[in-house]
């Protein structure tokens, strides 16, 4: 560990307590501690840290991994199960990546390995601070202001790929042109239609929302396009249709796709005549309706199986925006939990103020299949069984199940013999069969590029 180094102090005098079975450890991280602007005190056995902490207030434990009385991961869960909110930092000589991610998985802030940099520590320590700080703000803006985060009609947009996407949305929005959104279920898709209405000179009129996925084909031109009474046994009385409903406004077609090819023609009609002929008339009606569309599937696969038309697809398909996956967009997971929180709190009447950091990380760090969708389910479940004012890890356990559950299933795999090549041969294989052979959806899902895919499908 190097001596002394040159930073500027820390932007708040954040009591931290050292933990080390190393006096000589103690004495210099608390040294270092005090000339970089903390008020740090050291202490080298873990059960008179408990009793520190117990009758002392502070911001922050810096704990030693391997300590012959108490490991730092037991003492970091006696910390939280007594303070949960209490940010620990782990530090160990024997830096591994599983014991890295078991530490974090537990709920440490943040992991260093020995020897290391003051520099490394101290930036550690301040990122953990300002994130708590910042979320702290959050809350006390929320409470302040009584209403929920800024957003753009539930979008959130701090990552790039996200702000991209609502900028080319914000300029589509202007033009009347038809647009598809594409992303897999749950990103906001329906939101960012709504987005994209709202801010249309259309604003102010309908939108109406059909999700084709959930509607049989038997009835799915009667849906849209109206009925006239007596066009079949059940059409008692005339039945304005979507199109109709939304004359002036937007039409949201979720789950485009799905909509049965005969229908097809019928959309591809109304959109280039701009008028619609509802079943059983003999005469078109005009209708002044702008069109969103949005897929979870690929058109330009369906329209090879024969399942989309590919002139409907060129006719919606004047501009595309791709929403990202949850997955890709980390950085929108906490002002998305924020924002969320806040509007099932309310519909709720719940007096929860917000996560734990804890919790907060688990949340940041877990895929998100099912995306935002799943987050908020996952949300509200949360708040429904919490029993605290803030939101645990131990209140997100289902999900924390569910990682177990997976996590089993490779112990169980290495229990096998399975070599390392022959389980990354079969992750890759099932990558392939999720994006359906797509191997440049199968990369993104992999988290490499097309050419390090290639490269390994060549060596398997």
């Amino acid at each position: 560990m190097n001596r002394r180094p040159q930073l500027n102090s820390a932007p708040t005098r954040a009591r931290i307590l050292v933990v080390d079975d190393d006096t000589h450890v103690v004495d210099y991280l608390v040294e270092m501690l005090e000339d970089a602007g903390f008020e740090p005190c050291g202490i080298d056995d873990p059960q008179a840290a408990l009793e520190r902490l117990a009758g002392e207030p502070y911001d922050l434990v810096i704990a030693d991994v391997e300590m012959p009385t108490m490991r730092g991961l037991e003492l970091m869960r006696k910390i939280h199960a007594t303070s949960p909110r209490m940010l620990v930092i782990l530090i160990t000589a024997f830096g591994t990546i599983d014991l890295a991610v078991e530490c974090l998985r537990s709920g440490a802030a943040d992991f260093v390995t020995k020897p290391f940099d003051f520099s490394v520590l101290q930036l550690a320590i301040e990122r953990t601070l300002d994130e708590r700080r910042m979320r702290r703000e959050i809350v006390r803006l929320r409470a302040e202001l009584g209403d929920e985060p800024t957003s753009s009609n539930g979008l959130v947009a701090v990552s790039p790929a996200m702000i991209r996407a609502l900028d080319i949305a914000r300029r589509v929005a202007v033009a009347g042109t038809s647009v598809v959104l594409l992303g897999e279920s749950g990103v906001g898709k329906s939101a960012l239609a709504r987005y994209i209405h709202e801010h249309s000179p259309r604003g102010d009129g309908p939108f109406i929302e059909l999700n084709c996925a959930a509607i049989p084909d038997s009835i799915a031109e009667s849906e849209l396009f109206g009925v006239r009474r007596g066009a079949f046994t059940d059409a008692r009385e005339d039945r304005p249709g979507l199109f109709l409903a939304a004359d002036g406004g937007t039409l949201f077609l979720d789950e485009v796709a799905e909509l049965d090819p005969r229908v097809q023609a019928k959309l591809l009609q109304a959109l280039e005549q701009g008028t619609i002929r509802a079943v059983g008339a003999t005469a078109n009606t005009p209708v002044d309706v702008r069109l969103i569309a949005a897929t979870n599937r690929s058109l330009l696969d369906a329209v090879e199986r024969n399942e989309f038309r590919s002139d409907l697809l060129f006719r919606l398909s004047v501009i595309t925006i791709e929403l990202p996956p949850l997955r890709e967009r980390p950085e929108d997971i906490a002002p998305l939990v924020d924002l969320l929180l806040s509007r099932v709190c309310r519909r709720l009447n719940r007096p929860i103020v917000g996560v734990s950091d804890q919790g907060m990380r688990w949340l940041r760090a877990h895929p998100w299949p099912g995306n935002i969708r799943q987050l908020s389910n996952l949300l509200e479940r949360a708040v429904v069984l919490s029993e605290h004012d803030s939101l645990l890890l131990e209140d997100f356990s289902g999900a924390s199940a569910e990682a177990s559950a997976a996590i089993t299933d490779l112990d169980d795999l290495a229990r096998r013999g399975f070599n390392l090549h022959e389980v990354e041969a079969a992750y890759i294989a099932a990558a392939l069969r999720v994006t359906e052979g797509n191997r440049t959806e199968a990369a993104k899902l992999l988290g490499i590029d097309r050419r390090t895919l290639y490269r390994r499908l060549e060596d398997g």
